[in-house]
């Protein structure tokens, strides 16, 4: 009698190989990484950061920016440093808001604590997306305090880090805003949340994110500074404002990616620990 072919020289193997490495590619740290960004839509929230943040947070900053008698540079050069492009760039984006002078003498206190309230929503996006990141159910309403707290951190950390120019000129400082970058979003995860998350879990997390918006920054440098440039001979000024809402996508990315990638890590790490617990107990039996 004829000897039958084993099953990887008839071909039957194939399907069960493809088999075990989609279920392979789908539980390894990058399949997750996927199949998470999908599930807290990842492109739609960051675009929605992007919206809320230039309609309520851009407006506010403008108005605190006019705020800084000692060097009276107003809001364009903070999204200039914050953009890093060149300076030929930073003028276009000057030309889109008022100096601080002109807004301190329009600026009332209705109108400022208009500005307050609405900026509000834009935390409560970042925490609606740092629920999802985990998994969480969305905080009670009573919880929005948080915002309030979180919204003057966020600020008050701006218009130090923009006001002080050591940060800006010196090694030192720049390390001093990479470590002010982990504390803010460290802390911003906590208290958004609600302390619903261990700290240490958070950590990775906050250091992703603080290295993925000093990449942003690098990038800014090598593609938006041209980009702005070209963008406002095409279409003017509003061409400058297309590619400020395209790096607040970027910053939302960042933002929500890197606590996701956090997320991802700490589990990783957590199961290797549990495996090699599990291993030396087994040794010691």
């Amino acid at each position: 009698m004829p000897k039958k072919a084993p099953p990887e020289a008839d071909g039957h193997d194939r399907p069960n190989r493809r088999v075990r490495l989609h279920a392979a590619l789908r539980a390894s740290p990058a399949g997750r990484g996927l199949r998470h960004g999908r599930e807290i839509e990842l492109g739609q929230r960051s675009l929605g950061f992007a919206a809320l943040g230039f309609l309520t947070l851009v407006p506010l900053l403008v108005v605190v920016s006019a705020a800084d008698p000692a060097h009276g540079r107003g809001f364009a050069p903070w999204l200039g440093d914050g953009l890093g492009v060149s300076r030929a760039a930073r003028d276009e984006v000057a030309r889109l808001f008022a100096g601080p002078a002109q807004v301190r003498r329009t600026t009332t206190a209705f109108g400022l604590a208009a500005l307050a309230v609405f900026g509000l929503s834009f935390g409560a996006a970042v925490q609606t997306g740092y629920e999802k990141v985990w998994n969480l159910t969305p905080a009670r309403w009573y919880a929005r305090w948080r915002h309030v707290l979180w919204l003057a951190v966020l600020v008050g950390t701006l218009y130090v880090t923009a006001t002080t120019t050591l940060w800006r000129h010196s090694a030192a400082g720049t390390l001093g805003a990479a470590l002010s970058a982990v504390l803010l979003f460290w802390w911003s995860q906590w208290m958004l949340l609600g302390g619903r998350i261990a700290g240490l879990a958070l950590l990775p997390g906050a250091v992703l994110t603080a290295l993925g918006l000093l990449g942003l920054r690098f990038f800014s440098r090598r593609v938006f500074s041209p980009l702005i440039a070209s963008s406002t001979v095409s279409y003017g000024p509003f061409g400058t404002v297309l590619v400020i809402q395209s790096w607040l996508v970027g910053v939302g990315v960042v933002v929500f990616g890197a606590a996701l990638l956090g997320r991802l890590a700490h589990e990783e790490v957590a199961t290797r620990v549990r495996a090699r617990r599990r291993r030396t107990g087994r040794r010691e039996r």
